[in-house]
């Protein structure tokens, strides 16, 4: 396989005047064009397949073509587009599938809330209604942690380099270890009962206890179902509200909608954003216990709340999850991957590879510092975008749509083979 060697399309205009603040657009140096499910094109029609997937925006591929067909009919025929939290047609038909298609077949029973249109939005909102219902203001969160880029959010989120962006002090968290954290041998939640219990560890009783049931931007790090049934245990217990942060993982990522369905938990909050406006189109969700929802009107609230035709991209999306079929689809690929990544790293043993991640979002942990980050850059000088997460950018992270045809799966996981493969030769030089 050659790595492509065409003509970067300049990126002049966005080095002169967009913010320093960019990211992504710094590891995968050209203008892109056009897009269609796991594929993407730039301006000098080069072609990229997409194991990024807008980092867990778009589950159901670029340009959907049966979401995009509602979109395009709802314009045409002059849907309300910007309506705050204002009752809409639109809306009203996503809640009601929403609950139909996906809170009912569960037993789940909640109030949803639109907070705003990002991840941070959502969580914010659950940090602030939690600690209203409780009166109390400290929040438990966990190492390598990620809840997003707002203050509230990011008190909870553990990456330095991220809490040191907000310029102050970031206050009422405590973080303790992730399931792993210390190894398997550490029971990381009777570790955390002891705190709780003890009057002089400092550790104050928490308005909530907020978690992701895998760690995307920490490092792909998936907690148990064990330990996350004795973290609602102790939760419940202790009269701790649960927050779980869906964001990246929920929308099937990791097989079934909700990331942690084969737990058997029911937190009291759950956040949802990214893929669920089904396009790419803003749209969070903050789901709330009935009797939890204690918000007087308008205490929380935002112009962007009532994104339409992100309630018409997410009641399509709905559709995936009426029947078995799609997640037997994501377990199917999923193994794919998992087959796929663990033969790389028993055939090249020398760069002590690690498979990390559940579902459609796996990868390899490395232990030498700039591995991954090397992968990912060879992996798109050959036509393949990925991205790194963890701590210090130690995981080559693989996250394709979950609507990935099995060609382009297979194609994506050659690549990825080379490039691993190409890895080992340049570390053994």
């Amino acid at each position: 396989m050659q790595t492509q060697t065409l003509e970067t399309p300049s990126m002049n205009v966005f080095e002169q005047l967009e913010s320093e603040v960019r990211s992504y657009c710094r590891n995968f140096r050209t203008v892109f064009h056009k897009a269609q499910n796991a594929k993407l094109w730039d301006t000098k029609e080069r072609e990229y397949i997409d194991f990024f997937a807008g980092a867990g925006a778009l589950n159901y591929g670029h340009n959907n073509r049966k979401i995009r067909d509602k979109l395009i009919a709802y314009l045409l025929d002059d849907g309300v587009t910007h309506s705050l939290d204002m009752a809409t047609h639109a809306k009203e038909h996503f809640l009601s599938k929403f609950d139909e298609v996906i809170l009912k077949p569960r037993g789940l029973q909640y109030k949803v809330m639109f907070p705003g249109p990002t991840g941070t939005n959502a969580v914010e909102s659950a940090l602030k209604i939690a600690r209203k219902v409780t009166g109390r203001t400290t929040v438990i969160s966990f190492t390598n942690a990620f809840h997003g880029m707002t203050l509230g959010s990011l008190a909870v989120t553990g990456n330095a380099f991220k809490r040191k962006g907000a310029g102050m002090t970031l206050t009422h968290s405590v973080f303790m270890p992730y399931d792993g954290y210390f190894g398997e041998s550490v029971d990381t939640i009777s570790y955390m009962e002891k705190l709780l219990d003890d009057p002089g560890s400092g550790v104050p009783l928490p308005a909530a206890i907020i978690v992701e049931a895998v760690q995307g931007e920490g490092g792909l790090n998936v907690a148990s179902d064990a330990w996350l049934q004795r973290l609602e245990r102790l939760c419940r217990q202790k009269g701790i509200l649960l927050i779980l942060d869906d964001i990246q993982m929920g929308c099937g990522r990791t097989g079934s909608f909700f990331s942690f369905e084969t737990s058997g938990i029911e937190p009291d909050i759950i956040c949802l954003s990214k893929s669920i406006g089904g396009y790419g189109l803003p749209l969070a969700l903050t789901l709330i216990r009935p009797e939890l929802d204690a918000w007087k009107p308008g205490e929380h609230n935002g112009t962007f709340r009532g994104n339409n035709l992100g309630f018409v991209g997410a009641s399509e999306a709905l559709d995936y999850w009426k029947t078995e079929d799609f997640r037997e689809q994501i377990e199917d690929k999923a193994n794919r991957m998992t087959s796929s990544l663990q033969t790389l790293i028993e055939h090249q043993p020398a760069l002590r590879g690690k498979l990390r991640g559940k579902g459609m979002i796996q990868g390899i942990a490395f232990e030498q510092p700039g591995m991954a980050e090397k992968l990912a850059e060879f992996a798109f000088a050959s036509g393949l975008i990925l991205e790194t997460s963890g701590p210090n950018h130690e995981v080559a992270k693989l996250m394709p749509p979950l609507t990935i045809e099995n060609k382009t799966l297979e194609q994506g996981l050659q690549i990825f083979e080379h490039c691993y493969t190409q890895l080992a030769e340049e570390a053994s030089v």
